[in-house]
């Protein structure tokens, strides 16, 4: 028992004494404190003890895909700040190939007692994936909110850059230097932003060819791949549903022997770090990372401090960053 409250009243920064009064549940102590110290328990893996075991610990779930792929630990990084800064810790679930899946982190969160859930890139957003976890969550009322896709009928709130404006400002930049045959490259064909950005390019362009419209994994290689195809159909510009899969294109247009953006112009989609260093540096549509993240966490905050939250997808203006990956189009 001493040595438990000693590790907690040290990381919380508080007395021991002041940790003893929380757990014994005398008065004294303010709530903010109060809270503090039941988190540290949670953090430090205690037990409750048994008269406050009702009460939900303050750990929210990050449950992210990857962190591979920048865009990621950037959303972490604004959204487990937001966090911290309205007292609540976030536990960071990375989904890893053979590792742990995204229905076993939910399962060990709801084992945490989690005041609630973010998901960022989860497999809400492939639409012929498993979703009964989502479900499961739906049933126990833990609130969470859901970053660029959106399940129906379980009324979770989400956040998200529209794809929509984000393929309409990257093919009319394309179109403006003069490219009339436009690629699309995608990821899967259930994933729902990919869809969503097919959606927007055909309504943009009604007859947009089959042959124009490669699928990929979200990956570099999986760029590499589809792009080649592209650029063997004849495209002299290609719009990208990642960065990766852009930097993946710009590869296999120098490994065909064509400059970029001489011959083949590359837009990606985030605008995630170091993408003003590449070779050419990347033309990017950029997603308000900064704004979406902290519009998750109050949309959040609002459902565990027990406010109802319309289940709507808020929509995010994207921006285009032009670099040196996109040029006029080819003249021949």
């Amino acid at each position: 028992m001493t040595r438990r409250l000693a590790e907690v009243a040290k990381k919380v920064g508080v007395s021991e004494a002041t940790v003893s009064r929380v757990l014994n549940g005398k008065p004294g102590v303010s709530e903010a404190t109060r809270q503090a110290v039941l988190t540290a328990l949670d953090v430090l893996g205690y037990e409750r003890p048994t008269q406050l075991r009702g009460e939900r610990a303050r750990l929210v779930g990050l449950v992210l895909p990857e962190l591979q792929n920048p865009i990621f630990p950037a959303f972490a990084e604004v959204i487990g700040g937001a966090l911290a800064q309205l007292g609540l810790t976030p536990v960071l679930c990375t989904q890893t190939k053979g590792g742990v899946s995204e229905a076993d982190y939910v399962e060990l969160l709801l084992q945490q007692q989690v005041s609630g859930v973010v998901f960022a890139g989860g497999l809400y957003a492939q639409a012929d994936a498993p979703h009964d976890h989502y479900r499961l969550l739906a049933e126990r009322n833990i609130p969470v909110v859901l970053v660029n896709a959106a399940i129906e009928h379980l009324g979770f709130p989400g956040v998200s850059c529209d794809d929509a404006v984000a393929v309409e400002q990257a093919w009319r930049h394309l179109a403006s230097l003069g490219h009339e045959r436009i690629g699309l490259l995608l990821g899967p064909g259930d994933h729902v932003p990919s869809a969503r950005k097919l959606a927007a390019a055909r309504a943009i362009r009604p007859d947009l060819p089959e042959e124009f419209v490669a699928r990929a994994i979200f990956s570099l290689e999986g760029g590499h791949a589809a792009a080649a195809r592209l650029i063997d159909r004849g495209v002299t510009g290609i719009v990208c549903a990642s960065d990766p899969l852009a930097l993946g294109a710009v590869r296999a247009a120098r490994r065909k022997g064509y400059d970029v953006p001489g011959r083949i112009s590359v837009v990606g989609y985030d605008d995630s770090a170091f993408m003003n260093c590449t070779e050419p540096p990347l033309t990017t549509v950029r997603q308000p990372i900064e704004a979406m993240g902290r519009a998750a966490v109050e949309l959040l905050n609002a459902r565990i401090g027990g406010t109802a939250v319309p289940a709507e997808e808020l929509l995010f203006e994207p921006e285009l960053v032009v670099r040196g990956s996109t040029g006029q189009a080819p003249r021949d």
